[in-house]
């Protein structure tokens, strides 16, 4: 385990380092990643003025956005394209270690570019937040973080049986901003379909920590959303690993 999260950790860095050179490129992606939530947090306030914690929600929903940003098409589906696969392959530990690194550092990036905006727009608002609610969505945060690398590279292994890796990864993240709380909050969703909101693993890759913080949740509604997301972690994870052995036995068996 220690080994583990050293190698993990060394490509972290490396991958941490590399992204100092294309700074400005860095806060071009950081901007384009704050305009949805800052809309969602202008549109839905004034759709609905009296509306308790939608501001909140939609605040905490941009450092949600910033701290899970997840863009394995890139450290995955391209590198399988380019054929760096073949290299790793050779590595004596498993593929998955660089993706996980540079997500880490990707994500570190985005919420230290991110973090004046928030200050920002919270000095504009006034918006400020309890510690507790904080305290109480920092778990949920890492589990959202875990959750949505886990989906958004199961979707990037498709690059394994063909080119369209793309399509299928861009498919996942329509799916979250539609059903993960960014288009509309999925508490605001009518009673007959709320309930299937909560439980898709959407919610649990980003609205729910943002629900958390923002103090609109029971306390049996924390706790069913930590359950939700405990489940879909369950899920994952082992179809994660699934997917990459069916996966590299066809690259195999193809040449790749």
């Amino acid at each position: 385990m220690r080994r583990t999260i050293i190698l993990v950790l060394a490509y972290g860095k490396r991958s941490f380092l590399g992204w100092m050179a294309f700074r400005s490129f860095l806060y071009t992606l950081v901007i384009n990643q704050s305009i949805t939530p800052l809309l969602g947090l202008a549109v839905w306030s004034a759709a609905l003025p009296g509306q308790a914690g939608i501001s909140h929600y939609y605040l905490a929903l941009l450092v949600v956005q910033l701290a899970t940003i997840s863009q394995e098409y890139y450290s995955v589906s391209m590198h399988i394209y380019d054929g760096g696969l073949n290299d790793d392959l050779l590595k004596p530990h498993p593929f998955a270690f660089s993706p996980i690194g540079e997500s880490l550092a990707a994500r570190a990036w985005h919420l230290l570019a991110g973090l004046p905006i928030v200050a920002v727009v919270m000095v504009v608002t006034g918006i400020s937040f309890s510690g507790r609610d904080v305290l109480l969505a920092i778990p949920a945060l890492v589990l959202a973080a875990v959750l949505r690398f886990l989906f958004v590279y199961i979707l990037a292994l498709s690059a394994l049986w063909g080119q369209q890796a793309g399509g299928v990864t861009d498919f996942g993240s329509a799916m979250i901003f539609l059903l993960g709380g960014v288009a509309a909050p999925v508490m605001l969703l009518p009673e007959s379909v709320r309930p299937l909101g909560e439980a898709l693993p959407f919610r649990a890759m980003l609205g729910f920590p943002a629900e958390i913080t923002s103090g609109t949740l029971t306390g049996q509604q924390v706790v069913e959303g930590y359950g939700f997301q405990l489940l879909w972690l369950a899920v994952f994870v082992p179809v994660a690993g699934a997917v990459w052995r069916v996966g590299l036995r066809r690259y195999v068996a193809v040449g790749g």
